[in-house]
């Protein structure tokens, strides 16, 4: 075993987190339920206080947990000297697409910035932010070097990509990593200070597998939700139950894993990740037909589903200028307050681009957010018989969908919600 993979197998070490977002800040807490030293970074000094006072920006560390590891000796700090004293820093900053839906690197580069102040002989520089293949060496490699430290002798450099799943139980620990060095010394570096964190390691040939990895497990998804949408218009064409004919294909115990359809696809991975390699493709003049292919169905799954929004007020003989509709969440995912990239919204932009007049009941988001947006806000306890149509976007647990049926004239429920309660009223239509 290298001496420095021996290093952070063995000993007690401190681990440094830049960013303080819905990644870094369950890993820090992590490392300081498994005994290390954390020191959490992140540029927004407000952010920085409030974290200090206990006060958890993220639904999957409780203010509770945040409490006990700032207890147990994790530090949050917006001075990036203090990422110094770090033994390994991860990097776990945002990565969107631009405007152009090109990778914005700019907050991955503004981090290599700093690991080149800081850095030091020993150090692991791991970067958790998803990428396209390459990345790491073309980016961290000269950051970290250019002081004049050598790669596998003086500094250890890595990607392992992020892998949570925000509102699920599964937690920062508890989640296998993917670990990729640039290079064999680096990653079982990388691995042996990973294991001292998560449960299971898998240690991959290079960063660029690690990195390409990532993408294939977002893309996997994207490809065939974007299947599953055009196979839900079809069925529509067809008078075909497509939740009936999931269920039936589902039954099959090999070769189908079950995708269901819904208004689009919304978070921060799935619409984006698989970009990045369309991206990294088009440098390399490859085409990405499948990526291609399944974004444009996932992007117009929202005027589709303004379509057949659309198609239930036509059949209650209402237009859809000046109608009342009602927005039955606006979360990428169910039960969590995160909207960003969010198809819901989408929906709801097309609607009121034809004039509807939209409100939105998400107590789960909440007012200040829906309001943001520039939607009403709905209180759960308010009579909704103004409306004339719902559309269920986002099925909370906590909405009693049951009684929004009884209240609205027509329910469109884009989730197959009403499928899991296990009764479809007659005045409720499913995509």
């Amino acid at each position: 075993m290298h001496p420095r993979a021996e290093f952070f197998a063995t000993q007690q070490w401190a681990g440094g987190v830049i960013g303080m977002g819905y990644v870094g800040l369950p890993l820090a807490v992590a490392m300081t339920k498994r005994g290390l030293t954390a020191i959490g970074y992140d540029i927004s000094q407000s952010h920085v206080a409030a974290l200090n006072a206990g006060e958890s920006s993220i639904e999957d560390v409780t203010d509770e947990e945040l409490q006990i590891a700032l207890a147990s000796g994790l530090t949050i700090t917006s001075d990036p000297v203090d990422l110094g004293r770090a033994d390994a820093v991860f990097i776990a900053v945002p990565s969107p697409l631009g405007r152009h839906r090109e990778p914005d690197l700019s907050y991955i580069k503004s981090a290599a910035e700093t690991i080149s102040t800081i850095v030091r002989p020993g150090m692991l520089v791991a970067l958790e932010s998803t990428t396209y293949p390459g990345t790491t060496e073309d980016i961290l490699v000269p950051a970290a070097t250019a002081g004049g430290l050598v790669l596998d002798e003086d500094v250890f450099i890595a990607f392992s990509p992020e892998r949570v799943s925000p509102g699920d139980d599964l937690k920062t620990i508890d989640i296998p990593k993917v670990v990729g060095g640039v290079s064999s010394v680096s990653s079982e570096v990388a691995s042996e200070a990973y294991k001292r964190i998560v449960t299971s390691v898998h240690t991959v040939s290079s960063a660029r597998t690690a990195e390409m990895a990532k993408l294939l497990e977002n893309t996997y998804r994207a490809v065939n939700i974007g299947l599953v949408n055009e196979m839900a218009q079809l069925a529509d064409k067809l008078d075909i139950d497509i939740w009936e004919t999931i269920d039936a294909a589902a039954t099959k115990p090999f070769g189908y894993q079950a995708f269901y359809p819904g208004p689009g696809v919304g978070g921060h991975c799935i619409p984006l990740d698989p970009q990045f390699l369309a991206w990294r493709a088009r440098e390399a003049k490859f085409s990405t037909r499948f990526i291609d292919l399944a974004e444009q169905v996932n992007v117009g799954m929202p005027a589709y589903t303004a379509d057949r929004a659309a198609a239930v007020l036509n059949r209650l003989e209402r237009p859809v200028f000046g109608t009342e509709v009602l927005g039955v969440g606006i979360a990428y995912k169910p039960d969590i307050a995160d909207d960003r990239e969010s198809a819901s919204i989408e929906v709801l932009r097309e609607l009121e681009k034809r004039g509807a007049r939209i409100s939105v009941i998400d107590p789960v988001v909440g007012k200040e957010r829906v309001e943001s947006h520039g939607f009403t806000f709905v209180d759960p306890d308010a009579d909704l018989s103004v409306f004339s149509l719902a559309v269920v976007l986002t099925d909370h647990r906590v909405l009693d969908l049951a009684d929004i049926a009884t209240q609205v004239e027509a329910v469109l429920d884009t989730r197959g919600a009403f499928r899991k309660l296990g009764t479809i009223p007659d005045n409720v239509e499913v995509l």
